[in-house]
């Protein structure tokens, strides 16, 4: 046996592992989205595109891409810009820096499930802390107008902190020798910001875009906690709509055709992160 085939021997177990936990349910999936499968009234059978043809004229489904492609472009937006702008005062030299990563880094050590327990109690318009702070009592939760933007503060509270960690490691790699050289040609902050700072920050910041964009697009955990897709399904995304449609109605050859469209965005999404981090390395 030569040294490769041993290697080959060697994640031969990885790749069975990786067959049964991700392939072997992915084919079964889009199996099962060509199928009409109704446990309730044990009908199964194959009916080809029609869960793909129901799929595109379901208002539901539309609604729930809309959630989720609102969802996804402002949080991870939002995240990048309040990462970036904590990444760059964090990376300068003061006092009690280490406490002040520490406590940025808190939420994003905080479960998901609790931290979306604990801003439904902040949100709550009878005894909620931000109506007392605010003085007024809004609904925050109940109102088709600000869920959404409540789920998405609630969210970018919890994992900022990620983007934050990654865009600290990366501006550590970049040499201080050429903040001096330029700070001695006379170029002034802005400048050293925009042609030096993000130009070599880039990588890493579509490396953490890539994986925000990727949670926020399979966003399940914050939602279901503070409005469970409500009200009147104004904060419904695909994940919930699957989920419901799966789990509530048991109608798995739709809700798989639901999943199987999650998958096919997140793929969409990671294959032009990866076009850009490899377009950005040439």
């Amino acid at each position: 046996m030569t040294l490769r085939d041993r290697g080959y021997f060697f994640i031969l177990p990885a790749l069975l592992v990786l067959l049964l936990v991700a392939v072997y349910p992915l084919g079964y999936m889009l199996w099962l989205s060509f199928h009409k499968e109704l446990l309730v009234f044990k009908i199964s059978r194959f009916v080809g595109l029609d869960n793909y043809a129901y799929l595109a004229g379901d208002l539901r489904f539309w609604n729930a891409l809309g959630n989720t492609a609102y969802f996804t472009g402002i949080s991870t937006a939002l995240e990048l810009l309040l990462g970036l702008s904590m990444a760059l005062l964090v990376n300068r030299s003061f006092k009690y820096k280490g406490l002040m990563m520490a406590i940025i880094l808190v939420p994003w050590a905080i479960p998901t499930v609790v931290s979306a327990r604990m801003w439904e109690l902040i949100y709550n318009s009878d005894f909620g802390v931000l109506n007392y702070l605010l003085g007024v009592k809004v609904n925050w939760l109940g109102s088709p107008t600000w869920a959404m933007h409540a789920a998405i503060f609630a969210d970018v509270w919890k994992t900022t902190p990620f983007v934050v960690l990654l865009l600290v490691a990366g501006l550590k790699v970049i040499p201080p020798e050429l903040y001096r050289a330029a700070k001695v040609d006379g170029a002034n902050s802005w400048y050293i910001f925009t042609h030096i700072t993000l130009p070599l920050l880039k990588p890493v910041m579509l490396v953490a875009l890539l994986f925000r964009t990727l949670d926020a697009f399979r966003v399940f955990d914050v939602i279901y906690v503070l409005t469970g897709g409500g009200p009147a399904n104004s904060t419904e995304t695909l994940s919930i709509y699957a989920y419901k449609v799966l789990f509530q109605t048991l109608r798995f050859g739709y809700g798989s055709t639901l999943a199987v469209v999650v998958f096919l965005g997140t793929a969409t999404i990671s294959l032009f992160y990866v076009k850009l981090l490899t377009r950005g390395m040439r």
